[in-house]
């Protein structure tokens, strides 16, 4: 079977997306931008990811760095998805409850 042909027969889905952008890092904070919570939305077609994402803080400086890096990522690993979209959202305003307890861990958070 060529890969064309497994690639259709199994589609990206938002879980694959979700573990994907596991590997996109804040470059202030050091975790990846799922265990922050900075997710807050994934939709998959056969050619194109949507994702909603926010911020920590409305101010972030480095708002467009997750982005563009998110989005290449995307690209890397769904070559069939000729579409990526990321909105970025400020409701629900994001908090430190949203984070992973693994997050929390490595921050150094009580649980």
């Amino acid at each position: 079977m060529n890969q064309n042909k497994l690639q259709k027969a199994n589609p990206m889905n938002e879980a694959e997306v979700r573990e994907v952008l596991k590997t996109v890092v804040d470059p202030e904070i050091g975790i990846n931008i799922v265990d922050l919570g900075l997710i807050y939305k994934i939709e998959t077609q056969p050619d194109s990811i949507r994702v909603e994402l926010t911020m920590t803080s409305p101010t972030c400086p480095l708002h467009q760095v997750i982005i563009t890096q998110m989005e290449q990522i995307l690209r890397q690993n769904f070559p069939d998805a000729k579409n990526i979209d990321s909105q970025l959202v400020w409701y629900p305003p994001w908090s430190p409850d949203m984070m992973s307890d693994e997050a929390k861990s490595r921050l150094g958070w009580g649980l």
